[in-house]
């Protein structure tokens, strides 16, 4: 997603020369478990080892079983598969039978930090206008309802996404 529109809107992101960034008051979010951060268009789901293994470990599955089953390889790194639906490309863990009119995740307690860390990502972090832009295009009920998330645990998911994103894919 390029967001090079947003860098001269006067808002900022923690790291930048301004004092506070925009979401200095906090942002509410609260999954609503529609499943439309899970789906789409093609995309990948990144995970590192650690994550892996407790994913398949959740599964109740050896790793190599797990890797073999759920995951592909694109441009030499991991990613979980997804498949297309009438709601677009699914990841393999979005269920859409087990709750009636919800959509869950199959390894919810084991989700890579990537799943850990929406709609919390650098990139929608940079701007009031890149949120709101991810908030109608995904679109995602969650987000501007439900907790109160402070300046501090944005901040905290930001670095935990920043370090996902520096792993070697």
């Amino acid at each position: 997603m390029s967001e090079a529109a947003d860098s001269n809107s006067g808002d900022a992101t923690p790291g930048s020369k301004s004092p506070e960034p925009w979401f200095r008051d906090g942002l509410r979010f609260e999954c609503t478990c529609c499943g439309n951060c899970c789906t789409g268009g093609e995309g990948a789901v990144w995970f590192d080892d650690d994550e892996g293994r407790e994913m398949a470990a959740a599964l109740e599955e050896s790793y190599p079983e797990f890797l073999v089953r759920y995951t592909r390889v694109i441009d030499g790194h991991r990613s979980l598969n997804e498949h297309l639906t009438g709601y677009g490309y699914d990841c393999v863990f979005l269920d859409r039978e087990m709750v009636p009119g919800k959509a869950v995740c199959k390894v919810y307690n084991a989700r890579p930090s990537q799943c850990r860390t929406w709609p919390f990502w650098p990139e929608l972090m940079k701007s009031e206008k890149a949120w709101a832009r991810a908030k109608r295009n995904t679109p995602c009920p969650g987000m501007g309802n439900g907790q109160l998330f402070t300046i501090e645990e944005i901040v905290g998911r930001l670095e935990q996404s920043r370090a996902s994103e520096e792993k070697p894919w």
